[in-house]
């Protein structure tokens, strides 16, 4: 009796639209590790500084606001010390932010990839949310050492340890939050290139009309049933609950943007996994 073939991997021309196939992104979870040391490479070939941008920029930004916000506008930051409070935002932001801006041009800057060989498209994505670790690493390591320096001057308090777990989860939440909108609008942008120069003044918009630079406490009451909608206000105080003490986060909040979340990040992927059969004809 003749025996049964196994193959290791089958390629079908057609599949159901729910159909993603997530299990072929662990089986090539070789090819995210590739991608992932392609992007640190590519970020940091032929520069002078190299990672040191990363400390420079944040701290730039936090002096910046520092002098505009804090100075100048003299908007409180809920007794917390200045550098301490804009360096949260910055890092949490800039993480959330890079994740959204790697992602959003998948299908375009890649193309001449796509177009030679297979593999799951949704590897390259996932490999920029992975490699803006690094970043979100280096620039926390710059945070503490702000907070160890208030810290010993005693104008901070001690970390919250009891939600000091809540840590990975909201670097998680950003995560696949920037992958959602990424992929979201990476699946448009075949289509629709204007998306390309809006994605970046969006991001900015979005940051303003976060608590990056001010408080959650110092939105009128009446406005904040519309904050809430936004879904990175109780990630960005939720940390600073953690490392503060102060922070304005109840459940209902914290659900709303988990499901947001979740909700967009499903939303992209069905898009991303309709676009990828065809784009090709598009780009």
């Amino acid at each position: 009796m003749k025996k049964e073939e196994q193959w290791d991997l089958i390629i079908s021309a057609e599949s159901r639209w729910w159909d993603l196939n997530l299990s072929g992104l662990w089986k090539y979870r070789d090819l995210i590790q590739l991608f992932v040391y392609r992007d640190i490479v590519a970020k940091y070939k032929q520069t002078i500084l190299g990672p040191l941008w990363h400390i420079i920029q944040p701290l730039f930004s936090t002096l910046v606001f520092t002098v505009v916000f804090g100075k100048f506008a003299k908007i409180p930051t809920d007794g917390i010390p200045h550098l301490a409070f804009y360096m949260s935002g910055i890092v949490l932001w800039s993480y959330f932010a890079n994740c959204l801006m790697g992602t959003s041009n998948t299908f375009v800057s890649n193309a001449s990839i796509f177009g030679k060989v297979y593999f799951p498209r949704m590897t390259v994505p996932i490999s920029v949310v992975f490699s803006n670790l690094i970043q979100l690493g280096i620039q926390s390591s710059l945070f503490m050492a702000i907070w160890f320096y208030y810290k010993f001057q005693n104008r901070l308090g001690e970390i919250n340890l009891t939600y000091l777990p809540l840590i990975p989860v909201l670097i998680l939440q950003m995560g696949l939050l920037g992958l959602g909108f990424g992929i979201l609008i990476s699946s448009l942008v075949t289509k629709y290139r204007d998306l390309t120069y809006l994605i970046a003044f969006g991001i900015q918009l979005w940051m303003y009309a976060s608590p990056v630079v001010y408080p959650l406490a110092e939105v009128p009451i009446e406005m904040r049933k519309y904050v809430e909608w936004n879904p990175m206000v109780p990630v960005l105080e939720s940390f600073r609950l953690v490392f503060f003490g102060k922070g304005t986060v109840d459940i209902q909040s914290c659900t709303l943007s988990w499901v947001i979340t979740l909700f967009v990040l499903i939303l992209g992927m069905f898009s991303f996994h309709k676009v990828e059969k065809t784009f090709m004809d598009t780009v």
